[in-house]
């Protein structure tokens, strides 16, 4: 498929992986990039020089282009900024901010910017910063998250703005992909569908958690901080809606979450772990790889297409 996003970012495929905080590490990021997507490392709050360990590894694992999502909220994103300059990566997607101090030195080591913005008034403003793309995310997405859903956010930023947009939240099948395609996105970015991918190193409960998902099996908690997280239910949860509805103060609440994902992801605690998920779990029927779950996606896409015939 060739679209203005597998162009922009020398891919075979209009679709990137997520940078889901604990979860896209190296061997994810690599299998998605061999697998023709672009894979992501997820840098969240870790440390520089744990960023660039990560960004080595995946080299030795692939020669595709790879990217590294950074949350501009970490206490190390002055160094992770250099850092990513400095090893080569060609893409960088970010979160939680904006990128704006970093773009010169970003552009002159040759990266590509993409923010993950949820309003079309952010998407201007990134665009005006010097992004060269950026992803749309509805609220069916995993982690953090903001009000308006894909269907609704992703027409609005692509009209909004004169770069290309990749829409987020909500997709796990072609129909998904074909859908984001005919609102005006040229790519697509998935995070949960990856989770039960061979090359996602999480812990074997996290996954069987999300493939016994069902449609109504996820929440979002911390609403009432201004920090809303979609999480599958569980007696986390359910004690923090609970205590948001008596409500609880912000630090209570934080306290409640504190390395919950952590635990989830490399405990394998899904009762009492931070589970991120998105909306479509209860799609999520199998455990699979990269490269079957990106041809099978993309198969389905084509099919779909195949298949409109509403005007003849």
């Amino acid at each position: 498929m060739k679209t203005k996003i597998t162009e922009l970012l020398g891919i075979e495929y209009p679709i990137i992986q997520g940078g889901m905080a604990w979860v896209a590490e190296y061997h994810l990021a690599a299998g998605v990039s061999e697998a023709g997507g672009l894979g992501l490392i997820g840098a969240a709050s870790a440390p520089a020089e744990w960023v660039r360990e990560q960004i080595r590894e995946a080299k030795k694992l692939t020669d595709k282009p790879f990217g590294v999502n950074i949350m501009l909220l970490s206490p190390y994103v002055d160094e992770v900024a250099k850092v990513v300059a400095e090893e080569g990566v060609k893409v960088v997607t970010t979160g939680a901010g904006n990128p704006e101090k970093y773009m010169e030195m970003w552009k002159a080591a040759g990266i590509k910017v993409i923010p993950v913005v949820a309003s079309v008034a952010l998407a201007k403003r990134m665009e005006r910063c010097g992004a060269d793309a950026v992803v749309a995310e509805g609220c069916e997405a995993g982690g953090h998250i903001g009000e308006t859903t894909t269907m609704a956010l992703v027409p609005q930023v692509v009209d909004g703005v004169n770069i290309p947009v990749i829409a987020a939240g909500g997709m796990a099948d072609g129909r998904g992909i074909a859908a984001a395609f005919m609102l005006g996105a040229e790519g697509v970015q998935l995070g949960t569908a990856f989770l039960v991918t061979e090359e996602c190193q999480i812990h074997e409960n996290y996954k069987d958690f999300v493939i016994k998902a069902k449609d109504i099996d996820t929440r979002v908690t911390g609403r009432s901080t201004g920090h809303p997280v979609r999480c599958l239910r569980n007696n986390q949860t359910r004690t923090y809606l609970q205590k948001e509805a008596e409500g609880a103060g912000f630090e209570e609440l934080e306290h409640l979450t504190l390395g919950g994902l952590r635990r989830a992801v490399i405990d394998g605690d899904v009762k009492d772990g931070s589970v991120m998920s998105g909306q479509i779990a209860g799609m999520v029927k199998e455990k699979t790889n990269c490269k079957a779950l990106i041809a099978r996606l993309f198969e389905e896409t084509k099919q779909v297409f195949k298949g409109v015939s509403i005007y003849e």
